[in-house]
């Protein structure tokens, strides 16, 4: 049987709690119509930021793989933009700022490094093996 974590329960009860909060404060605040706006223009910047630095990764570890270099830290840069562009997708506005700090290059390296702690536990724990 799958085993569903503690964390994804709360997760699938809080998140869209706080989703709820966000809209009806900002609809209160700035109405109706500019709330669906401001929900769509910032879907369409968070895909097209995610659609640039997506790029910029991938550039990045070809680079760094054809030096023979191994591209560890830009795979966790690659693992954080594609989160986050998943969490761009969803609609909403906490989703969002989480989102863009994951795309965004200047706060990236905050959420790398719990990544990176997760990933090394994983690899401690053998539930992440490597092979050649």
């Amino acid at each position: 049987m799958f085993k569903i974590r503690k964390w994804m329960i709360l997760l699938i009860i809080v998140v869209p709690i706080i989703e709820f909060w966000a809209y009806v404060e900002v609809g209160e605040r700035l109405g109706v119509g500019k709330t669906i706006f401001l929900t769509l223009a910032t879907s369409v910047i968070g895909g097209l930021m995610m659609q640039f630095e997506g790029r910029k990764v991938l550039e990045s570890v070809k680079e760094q793989v054809n030096s023979r270099q191994v591209p560890g830290r830009t795979v966790l840069d690659g693992m954080c933009v594609f989160i986050g562009g998943i969490l761009l997708i969803i609609p909403g506005f906490f989703t969002d700022l989480i989102g863009f700090t994951l795309v965004f290059p200047l706060t990236r390296p905050v959420y790398r490094l719990f990544l990176l702690r997760w990933v090394s536990k994983k690899i401690k724990d053998g539930t992440i093996t490597f092979r050649r």
